[in-house]
C-alpha cells in the first residue's frame, strides 16, 4: 500500500451518498471494511438497519459528499442503478403491507416448542429412559437444540419481536441456554455471511479448514497439509456424523468462551452455566456416573449439531463462489448463490422457515414464517428483473451437497 492510499479516506456508498468511514469503529464488526471503494451498500444498510434510528444517526454524523455521477454510465452500471431502484420500491411496498411486523404469538409458539421439547426429552431420558429410548430420546432433544439455533437466528436478525434490545437478549437467552454458544459471537460473524455469501475471503462460512473444504479453492490450501489429505477425502462420510459435532464441541469449548471472556458478556456466560449446571444435577438425581452423562451428552450434541449444521449447508455450499476482488448486486447474491428448499408443510418446519433462504437474504429482518406467502412475489420480482429463483427439491440439495463434499474431498490429493 501506497502513501497515497494510506492518505485516501475510506469511503461507503449509500443512498446515493459516499460516507467518510476513515477510523470509524463499526458497532457490527468488521464487516464494513466489505464495501469500502466497492460496490453499493445501500441494501446492506438498510437491511441491517431497518429498525435502528441509532444507526440513522451513526450515518448522518458521518463525513458524506455526493457521490459523482458518470456523464454516460455504462450498461452494467445502468442495469444495476435499475435493479436498486426495483428493488427499493419493492421492499418500500413490502413495508407498507405489514410484512416486517412480527407476530408475537408465532413467537410464543417456537419459544414454548423449544421449552417442551426440551422439558419432555429431559424428563424421558433422565428419569424414565432405558437402553432402548437412548437414541430416540437423544434424537428429540438434539432436535430440541437444533431447533433453538433456527430460534436464535431469528433473534439475531431482529425479527422475532422487532425490538432490537429485546430480540438480542433472547438471542443470547436461547441461544446459550439452548446450545451452550455465544450469540455475540454469532452476530459478529453472520453478517458477513449475508452482505457476501460465497464470496472468497469474505463468506465466513467459507472458513472451514482444517476439518472441512465445500468447493475446490479451499480445499488447495490443505494440500501442504498430511493430516488434511488423509482428513478432507473422507469428508463427504464423516460431516454428518462426526465433523458436525467436532465444530460444535470447538464453539462451545473454547471459539464461544473465548469470545464471551474477552467481550465481558456476563449475560452469556450465565446463561451457558445455568445449562451446565442443570445438565449436571439432572444427571446427578438420575444416578449417571461421569462417562455415562458426557456420553449421553455428546450423543445429544451429535444429533443436535447434524441437524442444524447439515440444514444450513444445503441452500449455499454446493453452488459457485465469487472471487474477492468482484462484486455484485445485493438481489444477485440471493439469485446466484443461494438456493430455496421447495416448500412443504414439513420441510418449512423442520427447517425453520430457512428453506427459503432467497427470501432470507433479500430481506433478513423479516419474520421468517411469512416467507411462506412472500416467496410468490419474490419470484415475481426476479423474473422481472432477469434475475434467476433457483429452488431444488430438499433430497435433491442433500444429494448435491454431499456429493459435492465428496468430489472437493477427493481433490485434495490430486
Amino acid at each position: 500500500m501506497s502513501v497515497d492510499d494510506l492518505q485516501k479516506p475510506h469511503e461507503v456508498l449509500i443512498e446515493g451518498r459516499l460516507y467518510d468511514i476513515t477510523g470509524f469503529r463499526h458497532p457490527g464488526g468488521s464487516v464494513l471494511k466489505f464495501f469500502k471503494g466497492t460496490g453499493d451498500a445501500t441494501e446492506a444498510f438498510v437491511e441491517f438497519h431497518y429498525r435502528s434510528k441509532h444507526a440513522r444517526k451513526m450515518l448522518a454524523n458521518l463525513p458524506n459528499r455526493a457521490n459523482p455521477v458518470d456523464a454516460k454510465p455504462s450498461k452494467d452500471q445502468v442495469r444495476l442503478d435499475k435493479l436498486s431502484a426495483n428493488y427499493l420500491t419493492f421492499r418500500k411496498q413490502l413495508v407498507r403491507e405489514g410484512w416486517f411486523k412480527p407476530d408475537l404469538l408465532h413467537v410464543i409458539y417456537r419459544i414454548f416448542e423449544v421449552i417442551f421439547m426440551f422439558t419432555t426429552g429431559l424428563l424421558g431420558l433422565f428419569y424414565y429412559g432405558s437402553a432402548y429410548t437412548l437414541v430416540p430420546l437423544c434424537a428429540w432433544l438434539g432436535i430440541a437444540v437444533g431447533r433453538c439455533g433456527w430460534l436464535m437466528h431469528e433473534g439475531g436478525h431482529i425479527s422475532l419481536t422487532g425490538n432490537t434490545k429485546l430480540d438480542i437478549k433472547l438471542q443470547e437467552l436461547i441461544y446459550g441456554m439452548g446450545c451452550a454458544m455465544s450469540g455475540g459471537w454469532w452476530r459478529s460473524q453472520h453478517n458477513k455471511h449475508h452482505c457476501t455469501p460465497q464470496k472468497l475471503k469474505h463468506d465466513v462460512d467459507l472458513d472451514t479448514l482444517p476439518l472441512l473444504a465445500f468447493n475446490k479453492i479451499i480445499a488447495g490450501k490443505g494440500k501442504k497439509s498430511a493430516f488434511m489429505r488423509f482428513w478432507l477425502p473422507l469428508q463427504g462420510y464423516l460431516f454428518g456424523p462426526l465433523t458436525c459435532l467436532i465444530v460444535a464441541l470447538g464453539w462451545q469449548l473454547y471459539l464461544h468462551p473465548r469470545f464471551i471472556v474477552r467481550t465481558n458478556r456476563y449475560f452469556e456466560g450465565a446463561c451457558i452455566a445455568t445449562r451446565y449446571a442443570i445438565v449436571a444435577a439432572l444427571s446427578y438425581a438420575a444416578g449417571l456416573s461421569v462417562a455415562q452423562a458426557v456420553g449421553t451428552y455428546l450423543l445429544v450434541h451429535a444429533f443436535g449439531s447434524s441437524y442444524i449444521f447439515v440444514n444450513f449447508a444445503l441452500s449455499h455450499t454446493h453452488l459457485d463462489v465469487l472471487d474477492a476482488d468482484k462484486h455484485v448486486h445485493w438481489a444477485q447474491y440471493s439469485s446466484d448463490y443461494t438456493v430455496d428448499i421447495a416448500p412443504h408443510i414439513f420441510t418449512d418446519w423442520w427447517m425453520g422457515y430457512l428453506n427459503y433462504q432467497i427470501e432470507h437474504h433479500m430481506f433478513p429482518t423479516m419474520p421468517q414464517y411469512k416467507f411462506v406467502k412472500l416467496n410468490s412475489r419474490v419470484r415475481t420480482f426476479f423474473e422481472e428483473n432477469d434475475l434467476k429463483y433457483d429452488c431444488r427439491g430438499y433430497f435433491e440439495c442433500l444429494h448435491q451437497t454431499f456429493a459435492n463434499l465428496h468430489e472437493v474431498g477427493q481433490s485434495v490429493n490430486h
